[in-house]
This record gives structure tokens, C-alpha cells and sequence, in this order.
């Protein structure tokens, strides 16, 4: 019994040292992530090949970004965002054709870069095509640069490699197909596809197809939804609202049996509802998804929907009538007096074609918008079928209920208020299609119509609709107005109220809600806020020049400036050297060119008075911009980081420094340090607009320096 004591122990030994091991192991794994977790990687990529026709191949690019993150497209303003960019290693295995293919970006216009921003977020995938020069298996490696933004901060944009591994060709690859591809079609241009973003899912041996992302499922439903709203508005036009017991009295004396006049009235309406589908569908096999983009962006087709706009507009205005051809809408009435069945049909088909002068302008401007503006963030060839679709139905719906309940119509009185709904739409139709007008003027550079002028347009056309719903106004077809009612009323008030709220964007104020709409700050002849912020820098740049309270020849100073008249170093060995004079803590501000969270961060903390005076006053500012790609360093400068890259620039020097002595990549970023280098706070300070902890930061690093 005591023989087998030992043995026992030594095996309860054993066990314990195997938990301690795997203990340091566990806690070592840890300690090693621990600092690894501070730096954002919010960029999840996957890279695909796919096989085409004609030995061509389709490179994709498989892009999942996390919760809150987005990427900027290749065609970004150049006042704006850094753009993507995809650089390819030369191989004589393939030759590119054409540039990367994006999908359509979300565009919204951003008030601190003052232009339109083009981005991406969730799932997006970029494809680039090849063609074959051989028919063995080869690697397409490259690189790619971008920046990546959420609510909060950016990170700056680095290289990213990427490498395809195409596998051999499945038969001979013809000469003339490898020579094909020209210098031509395969410089590195920039296309633009009008679908939705994909999220491939495939696996190793079967490249996927693209399936299109939820989000475009979800526009189409807004559109089908909007869609069907504007085709219950068209009830109340002139053209189709005296149509309504016209047509309904048809089923209202056609049979003494209610329940086959109820089945004509359905089929009524279904008739109508695939008449518009019919026109829906046509347009859908005509304009395909290059069509659509070009409809929303080049200045042909815009100028076209501008001019379509201002002359439906002078028609609901009264000038002249938009009909349909007398021969066609009497051969449909004809057929309806035949009975039966096809009597609905043709009633329908009447219907449809006597309402057009009405529908045609609604129906023009609901496809233009749909396939112009940023609901269709997924708009692909089917927006046409989806929006007529809806708008038959939204159509058809009143006629149809009427027809089945026809002692509803009892209540139904016309009257001038028709005609005011009309020239109402002729005031909107005007207003809208200025959009298209302004971006065809943006697209070709003309300056015919900026900011201020636009506004002023828009200020004098909502304004002339509220004193015409006040009755001041009276067009062809209109009844003296006497009294208004309170509906009428509150609609002019709303509008007037909107007026009144464009009115202070003469003079340069943001509209934030119009950004969409109206064009964007560069073109504006007049900013106050531009004019004080110049006004403030000159003053800030002169005193400080003439107290000689900084450097003359500081490093970088005339290629980089810091915002809203602040002072300060681009190099931190500069600032620690002054701060060491000066007897000042160093403020590191790690920040962007192209930084929007940065550019908020200055302009709603920095400028608060407090903020502002410690700064000035009681801080050596240095800003280490990590995205200054553009400023070359001299070679004596160069940083080798830790994969062994040669760092020639002054923004990947300074994205280099930040990542290795903070464990961070991400801008704006705050640092207090003293001359020496030593952190000052207990924690760095990253984008939060609330001022009072701003404040608290600075004055922990103050306090902590008067400590030493």
C-alpha cells in the first residue's frame, strides 16, 4: 500500500503541471492578442476567380465590411475621400480588360469635403476582367489602397496585397484571343456597373455566381410601395377624376347580377394592372442596368429629363394638353360597346389611354427619380416593370373598389379643386426637374446654374405655390376664391415655412435635408462661413508670424496647414524640440487630408472657446497626418516597418509610428506627450464630440506635466 503512495503522487504531480503549463499558454495566447486588438480591421476580403467565354477570366474582389464601416469608390470628387485604387503586378500570362468594375455607389453630398461622396458599406464585390495569354495555371497578384471610415474615425489607407490563383485553361488558348487584348482595353481605366453588391459564396472548386444582396430586394419593395402611393395620387388629377363614374356606371347598369358585375370589375382592374406591366416590361427589356446608370449620370439624358420636366409642367399649367391620338382611344371605345368579357378590357385599355395626358408626366417623373436617385442603391433592369407594376395597381385600386361598391360615388364631387392639384403638380413638376438640369450642368462643367441660383429658383417657384394655394394666384381653369379651407391652409403654411428655411442657403448655410437635391457648396458664389474661417486663419497665421512665436521654416508648413487658424509642427522630433524650449506638453494629433471624423472633431470641439485657448495657449501642437501618401520623404527618412516595406512617405511614416507605438490605425486620435515622449494621460483620446471630456483630456495631460 505505501509502495503505491509515490506513484501516485508523481501522477497528481504530473496533472498539476500539465494545468500550469497549459495555463501559460492560455495566458500567454492572450497577452499576445491583447495588444493585437487595438488595431481596427474592419475589411474582410476574399478573392475569386471565376471562368467566362472567350478565355476570358472574372477576378473578384469579395469585400464584407463590419457594422458601421464604409469603403470610398474609385471615382471619388478629388476634393473629397481618397479613392481605391487596385494596382496589378505585370505578368505576360494575362492581359486586363478594361478597368476594375464597381457597383453603383451610394452618393451623398458630405458638408465638411463640400462635395458629393461616393461610398460602399455591408457587401461589395469588384471584378476585374482578364483574357488568357496561356493556357497553364498562373498567380495575378497586386495591390490595393483604400480608406475605410465609420461614424467615429478613419483609418488611413495602406497597401493591401492580393494575390488570384488561376488554375489551367480547359482546352488550348487561341493566339489571336491573347492578342486581342489591346493596349486599349486593358489600360487601367475605372467602369461602372449599375447593380447591386453581391456576396459570393462559393466554394474551392465551384466559382459562385453573383446573387443579388438583401438590400436591393428592400428598394424594391420601397419602390413598389411608392409606386403604388403615386398611382392613387393620379385619382385626383383633372384628367382621370371625371373619368371615375364615367367608368363605373358601365357595371353599375351592365347586369341586374351583382355578382358577375363584381367579377367584371375585377377583371377590370386587373386589366389595367397588366396594361402598365406590359409598358413596364417593355422599358425593362430596353433599359438596361448601363442604361440606367447613364441616365443618372450623364448629362445627355439629364438635360432630356429636364426638358420633359418644364414641359409637362407648362401643360399642367394650362399652355397646351397632352393627348393621346383621337384614332386610337375611339378604336379602344369601340371595342368596349361589344360586351362581354373583353368589354371590361377594352374599358380599361379607354381608361388608361384618356388618362394619359395625367399619368404620363406622374409616370415620367416616378421612372426618371427611381432610376436617378440614391433609393436604388441596388437598381438593376427590373426597376421599370417594379415601378409600373405598382403604379398600376395604385391605379387601378380606386376604380376597381368603386366598381364594386358603387354607392361610394355619392360622396365623389369634382369641382376646381381639381385644377388646383393640377397646376399644384405643374409648381413640383417645375421645381424638380431643375435637379436635372443642375446635373447636367455639374457633369459638363458649364456653371450655369449654381448654388445661389438654383436656390433662388427654388425659393421663387415654392413661394409662388403657397400664395396660389392662398388664392393671391389664379390659373386657366380656376374658380374665384373666396374662402380657403384649413387643409389648403396648412399645406401653404408648410410651404411658405419652406421657403423661409432655404432662404439662409444664400448665404451659404449647409440644408442638410436638401443635400440630395440641391448642388453641392463648391458652387455657391457666396459663403459666409468660408469667408470667416479664411478671415480667421490670415489673423491667427499673422500674429503668430509676428510675434515669431513659431519657426518660419518648419517641416512641411507649406504643404500642410492645420484647421481653423490653429498653429502648430507636421514632425514630431520639431515639436518635441520646441515643447522642450517652451517648457509645453506636446499635442499629438493623429489625423487625415481626407478624414471627415477629423474635419467634425476640429469644427465642433476645437472651436469651443475653451478648447480653443488650451490649445493655443498651454499645448504644442503637432499633427501627424497618416494619410500624406502625396509628400515625398527624402531617403535619409525612410522607415522600415516590421513586414519589411521601405516607408518613403510622410503619411505612411506617420501611420507606421501610430500603429507601432499605440496600437492604433484608426484617426482622429489624441496624444499627450511631453518633450521626451512619455504619454501624459492614462488614456488616449479618441473622436467623441462631447466637449467636456475633451477638456478633462487636456487638462489630465496639463496636470500630469506640472507633476514632473
Amino acid at each position: 500500500m505505501h509502495s503505491l503512495l509515490p506513484l501516485h503522487q508523481n501522477r497528481n504531480n504530473l496533472k498539476y503541471m500539465k494545468n500550469i503549463i497549459r495555463f501559460f499558454f492560455v495566458a500567454l495566447f492572450w497577452a499576445a492578442l491583447i495588444p493585437l486588438q487595438a488595431q481596427i480591421d474592419p475589411a474582410h476580403w476574399n478573392f475569386k476567380v471565376k471562368e467566362l467565354q472567350n478565355d476570358e477570366v472574372e477576378l473578384q474582389f469579395v469585400l464584407k465590411l463590419e457594422n458601421g464601416w464604409h469603403i470610398y469608390s474609385q471615382k471619388s470628387d478629388p476634393n473629397g475621400p481618397i479613392p481605391s485604387e487596385f494596382t496589378f503586378n505585370e505578368d505576360k500570362s494575362y492581359k486586363r480588360v478594361g478597368g476594375v468594375v464597381e457597383p453603383k455607389a451610394h452618393e451623398e453630398m458630405d458638408d465638411i469635403f463640400k462635395c458629393v461622396v461616393r461610398s460602399f458599406s455591408g457587401n461589395v464585390t469588384f471584378r476585374q476582367k482578364i483574357k488568357r495569354a496561356t493556357d497553364q495555371p498562373f498567380t495575378v497578384t497586386g495591390s490595393m489602397y483604400y480608406q475605410l471610415c465609420n461614424d467615429g474615425s478613419c483609418i488611413a489607407p495602406d497597401d493591401v496585397p492580393f494575390t488570384f490563383k488561376v488554375p489551367a485553361a480547359s482546352g488550348p488558348v487561341a493566339e489571336e484571343t491573347a492578342e486581342a487584348a489591346t493596349e486599349e482595353t486593358a489600360k487601367s481605366g475605372i467602369d461602372v456597373e449599375d447593380t447591386a453588391a453581391v456576396d459570393i459564396v462559393a466554394t474551392p472548386e465551384t466559382p459562385a455566381e453573383p446573387v443579388q444582396e438583401k438590400g436591393g430586394e428592400r428598394n424594391l419593395l420601397v419602390v413598389f410601395l411608392l409606386a403604388i402611393g403615386g398611382g392613387i395620387l393620379t385619382m385626383f388629377t383633372p384628367c382621370v377624376f371625371p373619368m371615375i363614374p364615367m367608368t363605373v356606371n358601365f357595371f353599375m347598369h351592365g347586369s341586374d347580377n351583382k355578382r358577375k358585375n363584381r367579377r367584371q370589375a375585377w377583371f377590370f382592374g386587373l386589366s389595367i394592372v397588366f396594361l402598365f406591366a406590359i409598358l413596364g416590361a417593355i422599358l425593362a427589356l430596353i433599359f438596361g442596368p448601363e442604361a440606367l446608370y447613364n441616365m443618372g449620370t450623364h448629362w445627355i439624358p439629364n438635360l432630356l429629363f429636364f426638358i420633359i420636366f418644364f414641359i409637362f409642367a407648362l401643360s399642367f399649367f394650362g399652355l397646351f394638353e397632352i393627348k393621346m391620338p383621337e384614332k386610337l382611344v375611339n378604336a379602344s371605345d369601340e371595342q368596349a360597346d361589344k360586351g362581354g368579357f373583353l368589354a371590361p378590357f377594352f374599358i380599361a385599355l379607354t381608361t388608361v389611354l384618356v388618362s394619359f395626358s395625367c399619368t404620363g408626366p406622374i409616370i415620367g417623373a416616378a421612372l426618371v427619380g427611381l432610376t436617378h436617385t440614391e433609393t436604388m442603391e441596388a437598381a438593376n433592369r427590373w426597376v421599370s416593370l417594379v415601378t409600373m407594376l405598382g403604379f398600376g395597381i395604385g391605379f387601378a385600386l380606386p376604380f376597381t373598389l368603386l366598381a364594386m361598391f358603387p354607392q361610394f360615388l355619392k360622396n365623389m364631387k369634382s369641382g376646381s379643386w381639381l385644377n388646383t392639384v393640377k397646376v399644384s403638380f405643374a409648381f413640383l413638376e417645375l421645381a424638380f426637374g431643375l435637379k436635372f438640369l443642375q446635373m447636367a450642368d455639374l457633369y459638363c462643367g458649364w456653371g450655369i446654374l449654381p448654388r445661389s441660383l438654383y436656390l433662388s429658383l427654388w425659393i421663387v417657384i415654392f413661394a409662388m405655390l403657397g400664395f396660389y394655394l392662398l388664392g393671391k394666384m389664379k390659373f386657366k381653369g380656376d374658380d374665384d376664391v373666396k374662402e380657403i379651407g384649413v387643409l389648403r391652409l396648412f399645406l401653404a403654411i408648410l410651404d411658405l415655412a419652406f421657403v423661409v428655411y432655404m432662404i439662409p442657403g444664400l448665404w451659404g448655410a449647409p440644408l442638410k435635408p436638401l443635400s440630395g437635391f440641391i448642388p453641392p457648396m463648391e458652387t455657391q458664389e457666396f459663403n459666409i462661413e468660408k469667408i470667416v474661417i479664411q478671415n480667421q486663419q490670415k489673423s491667427a497665421t499673422a500674429a503668430y508670424d509676428a510675434a515669431g512665436s513659431l519657426p518660419m521654416d518648419r517641416k512641411y508648413a507649406d504643404k500642410l496647414e492645420l484647421p481653423l487658424g490653429f498653429e502648430g509642427f507636421f514632425d514630431l522630433d520639431e515639436a518635441k524640440a520646441y515643447a522642450r524650449q517652451q517648457g509645453k506638453p506636446v499635442f499629438i494629433d493623429f489625423t487625415g487630408i481626407t478624414c471627415a471624423n477629423c474635419r467634425e472633431m476640429e469644427h465642433y470641439v476645437w472651436t469651443d472657446p475653451q478648447v480653443k485657448h488650451l490649445l493655443n495657449d498651454k499645448f504644442i501642437i503637432c499633427s501627424l497626418y497618416a494619410d500624406a501618401n502625396t509628400i515625398k520623404l527624402p531617403e535619409e527618412e525612410w522607415v522600415t516597418d516590421d513586414k519589411g516595406r521601405v516607408l518613403k512617405t510622410l503619411g505612411r511614416k506617420n501611420l507606421n509610428y501610430q500603429k507601432t507605438a499605440f496600437n492604433m490605425n484608426a484617426q482622429p486620435y489624441y496624444v499627450i506627450v511631453d518633450s521626451d515622449g512619455n504619454v501624459l494621460t492614462r488614456e488616449n483620446y479618441k473622436y467623441s464630440r462631447d466637449v467636456a471630456k475633451f477638456v478633462a483630456f487636456l487638462n489630465e495631460g496639463l496636470d500630469n506635466y506640472g507633476k514632473k
